[in-house]
């Protein structure tokens, strides 16, 4: 008996102008026009995350059709990576050129969720652009990669407001992408992939060739 095949569903894609409409292309500093990019982008069903050169997160919440803005204090500098996560609360990485990392936790309307925007600051050990962001799966770890092999481990505990980091691996070249679930790290770099054991603190390496 032929298998039945599963129904096609045609979509179009068209360029978000709602989306984009509401960033702005130029900010005035000064006497200066500054154009501004898009650098990083991610999304989920609930938000779209759009990073951009001048520091500023743009949030866009899909189910409210608004848009937010959240900033670095002090230095303005270009957002390279943004990572996004639903969990009990909503969260929201961020990643900058000179290495600092940040974590929104966003202000929710639904009961018993969160009411204050909190931000959490991994302090100080990228001295580099950030490439890469991973959460785990309850919000409680986050880990950071940057473009000089470095990766930092965060944990966050949000009941108390505390965010402890420290640097977990070193590689001799950039990291590409990382992913995290059940106390596994995936790691990509320039050169390899490899599987870091959180617990056991231990490195598998996938393939046995360097990536040419």
């Amino acid at each position: 008996m032929a298998s039945v095949a599963s129904p096609v569903v045609f979509k179009e894609f068209c360029p978000l102008y709602y989306l984009l409409n509401a960033i702005p292309t130029k900010i005035q500093k000064g006497f200066r026009s500054i154009v501004v990019y898009l650098t990083a982008l991610d999304t989920n069903g609930d938000y779209i995350a759009v990073g951009s050169s001048i520091g500023m997160l743009y949030l866009y919440c899909r189910h409210l059709n608004q848009m937010k803005k959240y900033n670095f204090e002090g230095k303005c500098e270009s957002i390279t990576f943004v990572k996004l996560l639903s969990c009990f609360d909503d969260l929201v990485a961020v990643g900058t050129a000179s290495g600092r990392v940040a974590v929104f936790q966003l202000v929710s309307s639904l009961p018993g969720r969160n009411k204050q925007l909190r931000r959490f600051d991994v302090a100080g050990i990228h001295k580099s652009s950030i490439t890469a962001l991973a959460w785990s799966p309850n919000g409680m770890k986050l880990f950071s990669g940057d473009d000089k092999g470095k990766i930092v481990y965060s944990a966050l505990d949000l009941d108390q407001g505390i965010c402890n980091s420290s640097l977990v691996l070193e590689e001799p070249s950039s990291i590409v992408q990382l992913d995290y679930n059940q106390k596994v790290l995936l790691v990509s770099t320039l050169q390899r992939t490899l599987l870091f054991y959180t617990e056991e603190k231990s490195v598998k390496q996938v393939g046995t060739q360097p990536r040419k």
